[in-house]
């Protein structure tokens, strides 16, 4: 079996990775403009994004599955770095490196612009929490008046008499 499929499977997730990576960059113009509805359409299309990475990972295992078991490989040990060291073919080689290199970049874009997306969207939980705290009033400040009570004269802490 030739490892044309996995090369295959890494490009469907490269595609699928860029996908995502728009959908994050326009969830951050949507989380500064504060717009909730399009932010919940936005997140039932990443869902849908979601989904098809989950598929497309499960078809890479199943390919790398499949390639290790034609070469009489443990397919635990069936990593990008230990399937380059089997091929000999030097084009094939520096494609599927290529692609793997490719892969991994576009994740750790997407990691980066998502943690952004968490920090915008815990500013903007902040924010909300701390308006709806100025707007409903504290117990401190329900009363008219200070609390003085009717009796007791207010002492000092020296009685003294001249």
């Amino acid at each position: 079996m030739s490892v044309q499929p996995i090369i295959q499977s890494l490009e469907k997730l490269i595609s699928l990775h860029k996908g995502l990576f728009d959908l994050s960059k326009q969830k951050t113009g949507i989380v500064k403009d504060g717009s909730v509805d399009k932010l919940q359409s936005l997140l039932v299309n990443e869902r849908k994004y979601v989904q098809a990475v989950e598929q497309a990972e499960a078809d890479r295992q199943k390919n790398v599955r499949e390639w290790a078991a034609s070469r009489g490989l443990d397919f635990n040990n069936a990593t990008i770095t230990g399937i380059l060291g089997t091929l000999s073919d030097e084009k094939v080689k520096e494609k599927l490196e290529r692609t793997a290199i490719n892969l991994t970049h576009l994740m750790t874009q997407l990691k980066q612009q998502e943690q952004l997306n968490q920090g915008l969207i815990k500013q903007s939980m902040q924010f909300v929490d701390l308006s709806l705290n100025m707007m409903t009033p504290s117990l401190k400040h329900m009363n008219y008046g200070g609390k003085k009570s009717a009796g007791s004269p207010e002492r000092s802490v020296f009685d003294s008499k001249a």
